[in-house]
C-alpha cells in the first residue's frame, strides 16, 4: 500500500542531502509492479530482520522487502502560507502526504549559511509550523462564516460541524498545531473532511554533525527539540545527513565497517525509515513460499481479508481463509509444516485482524 512522508525544512538544513541519501539507497521502482514514481518520490526498503530469518528457514528462490515512500517537498521560506517563494507549491505537495518529516539543522558550520543568520533548531520549527497553521486557519476561516449561518437555523450538522471550527480555529490562532487536539469520533470525522496540514502526524529530524553521531545526545540543539517535540507528542530521530549520503552508496560489508567505525549498529536512515513506517500505524505480514518469501505493508487494526487485497483485489473479493502462522511460531518450529504438526497454524477467516510479523497463506477463489 502506497504511503508516504514528505520531507520539509528551510533552506541549508539538509533536506537536500537527506533526500539524496534517501534516493541513493532506494530501489528501481520498476522492479516493483504497478509502480509510477514521481521523480520528487524516493523508494526505499524498510529494514526487518525477520525477512532474512524467514528466508533462511524457507529457501525460497528470491527475497523481497517492503518499501515505504519519502516524498521532497518543494522549498518553504517564511511568507509561503501567503503565496512567498514556493509556498503554493509547498502548501499543494504537503497536502498529499501522510505525514510530516521536518528536518531541522542541529550543526555548526561556518562554511554553510544558515537562512536566518544563526543555528536556531526552534526558530525553524517555528518558521515552518507557522506557515502551516496560517494556512489551515485560512482552511477554517473559508468555512466558518457559512456554516455559522447554517448552525443559526438549528440545523444538526451545522452546529456539529461549527464546534470542531471553533475549537480549532481557538487552538490554531495560539499558535497549537491541530493534531495536538482530541475530537470523537463523530468530530474526527469532520476533521479529517478539512484536510488540514497541522493534523498530519509530524515527525523531527535533527541534522547532526558527523562528530556527534555516535554520541548525539550531547548537542545541545538535539535536546531543544526533543523538549518541544515532547510537548507536541512527536518524535525525533538524529541523523546526520551528509554521512547518511556517504553510506547510502555503499554495499551491505561496507556499510557494516563503515557503521563500525562510527560505534554504530544501524544508519540514522534505517531509524528514520523504521520510524515513518510506525508513525503511520504500519505493519508487515509475509508471504512464503518456494518461489519467493515477500514482505507486505498493512494498516494496523485490517482484517485478514483487506490484507488480502493489498496483493490483488481478487484475493480480497474471493477471500475464503487465511492459513497463519506468527513469526516466533515459525522460528521456533523451524518452518511451516513443523509449525502445522504443532497445531501453529491457524485457519483465520474474514473477521480476524492481521497481527505485525503474521506469515500467511490466502485462501480465495474467485
Amino acid at each position: 500500500m502506497s504511503l508516504t512522508a514528505g520531507i520539509v525544512g528551510l533552506p541549508n538544513v539538509g533536506k537536500s542531502t537527506l533526500f539524496n541519501a534517501i534516493t541513493k539507497a532506494g530501489v528501481e521502482a520498476a522492479n516493483y509492479p504497478f509502480a509510477t514514481i514521481d521523480p520528487n518520490v524516493g523508494v526505499v526498503e524498510v529494514p526487518d530482520s525477520r525477512l532474512k530469518e524467514i528466508t533462511k528457514v524457507v529457501q525460497p528462490q528470491k527475497e523481497v522487502p517492503t518499501t515505504f515512500e519519502f516524498t521532497d517537498i518543494a522549498g518553504i521560506v517564511k511568507g509561503a502560507s501567503k503565496g512567498e517563494g514556493l509556498g503554493n507549491k509547498f502548501l499543494s505537495n504537503i497536502r498529499q502526504v501522510d505525514a510530516i518529516v521536518h528536518v531541522v539543522r542541529c550543526f555548526d558550520d561556518g562554511n554553510i549559511t544558515h537562512v536566518s543568520g544563526k543555528v536556531d533548531p526552534l526558530s525553524d520549527i517555528e518558521t515552518i509550523n507557522l506557515e502551516l497553521i496560517l494556512a489551515d486557519l485560512e482552511t477554517i476561516d473559508r468555512r466558518f462564516e457559512r456554516v455559522k449561518k447554517q448552525a443559526r437555523t438549528g440545523e444538526k450538522e451545522a452546529v456539529a460541524e461549527l464546534a470542531v471550527l471553533e475549537k480549532l480555529k481557538e487552538a490554531l490562532e495560539n499558535d497549537q498545531l491541530a493534531n495536538s487536539l482530541e475530537f470523537t469520533p463523530e468530530q474526527e470525522r469532520i476533521v479529517n473532511s478539512l484536510f488540514l496540514l497541522t493534523r498530519k502526524k509530524m515527525l523531527y529530524v535533527a541534522n547532526i554533525s558527523e562528530d556527534e553521531v555516535a554520541d548525539p545526545e550531547e548537542n545541545p540543539y538535539l535536546q531543544e527539540v526533543r523538549e518541544l517535540a515532547q510537548k507536541q507528542g512527536a518524535d525525533v530521530v538524529p541523523v546526520c545527513a551528509s554521512l547518511e549520503e556517504e553510506i547510502a552508496v555503499l554495499d551491505e560489508d561496507e556499510k557494516q565497517i563503515f557503521l563500525e567505525d562510527f560505534g554504530l549498529e544501524a544508519s540514522g536512515l534505517d531509524h528514520l525509515i523504521q520510524k515513518s513506517y510506525s508513525l503511520l500505524g504500519l505493519g508487515t505480514y509475509f508471504t512464503a513460499g518456494e518461489k519467493e518469501v515477500r514482505a507486505w505493508t498493512f494498516k494496523k487494526g485490517m482484517t485478514a481479508p483487506q490484507a488480502a487485497g493489498i496483493i490483488h483485489t481478487d484475493f480480497e473479493r474471493g477471500f475464503i481463509r487465511a492459513e497463519t502462522v506468527s513469526f516466533d511460531d515459525l522460528m521456533k518450529y523451524g518452518g511451516m509444516n513443523q509449525a502445522r504438526e504443532a497445531g501453529r497454524v491457524r485457519s483465520e477467516g474474514k473477521d480476524y485482524i492481521v497481527q505485525d510479523g503474521d506469515i500467511i497463506l490466502f485462501r480465495f477463489n474467485v
